[in-house]
């Protein structure tokens, strides 16, 4: 049980640390297009980060794919601002009309890229286990956990700004999306492989 424990508060660690802000930013990118009435699709989003992020994890510790860790942490912030990008292109259209299958389909992808981002120090902590998939859940669940309190943290944030503060919600998207890009240059910046 402790070692499940362990996994469980490196899940929570990896995506809660803000010294390795880029899961964070990820998620606040994800999320800022979101309300409370729409609080199924993005803790839908965030499953399916937390599935296909737990996959290239699978990936790596039982070595199916082994990734160049230099090109996936310049695709690292390439999925974040990806994202930005597709908040301000779309911040004029209504939520309701947002296909949410496209969402989903790049969230996948992306959470392939992060989660292989993480895959060799995963794999460093992995060699001493015999048993891999309680490891994997723990670290699954931690990393689900953690993302759903920075997704209603963000949602929270939302609500507050556009309720007390009568920002309308294009605005908000707009101005957090931008935010989000300027801290995110400086990664592409230095993460740029060639």
């Amino acid at each position: 049980m402790d070692n499940l424990w362990f996994y469980v508060t490196l899940g929570l660690d990896h995506v809660l640390d803000f010294s390795a802000y880029d899961h964070i930013l990820f998620l606040t990118a994800l999320t800022l297009p979101f309300t409370f009435k729409n609080w199924k699709n993005v803790l839908l989003l965030a499953t399916v980060f937390t599935i296909a992020h737990c996959t290239s994890l699978v990936f790596s510790v039982f070595e199916v794919v082994v990734m160049d860790v230099t090109f996936i942490e310049f695709l690292i912030p390439v999925t974040i601002f990806i994202t930005v990008i597709f908040n301000l292109l779309y911040a004029k259209t209504q939520q309701q009309q947002k296909s949410i299958l496209l969402l989903v389909i790049a969230t996948s992808f992306f959470g392939l890229i992060h989660g292989f981002g993480f895959s060799n120090y995963f794999k460093m902590l992995m060699a001493g286990e015999e048993e891999k998939i309680t490891p994997l859940f723990g670290f699954a669940f931690g990393i689900e956990f953690s993302q759903i309190i920075i997704v209603l943290s963000v949602l929270a944030i939302a609500f507050s700004v556009q309720t007390w503060l009568h920002v309308k919600q294009r605005y908000f998207v707009i101005i957090g999306s931008i935010a989000v890009l300027l801290i995110t240059i400086p990664m592409l910046i230095n993460t740029f492989p060639w």
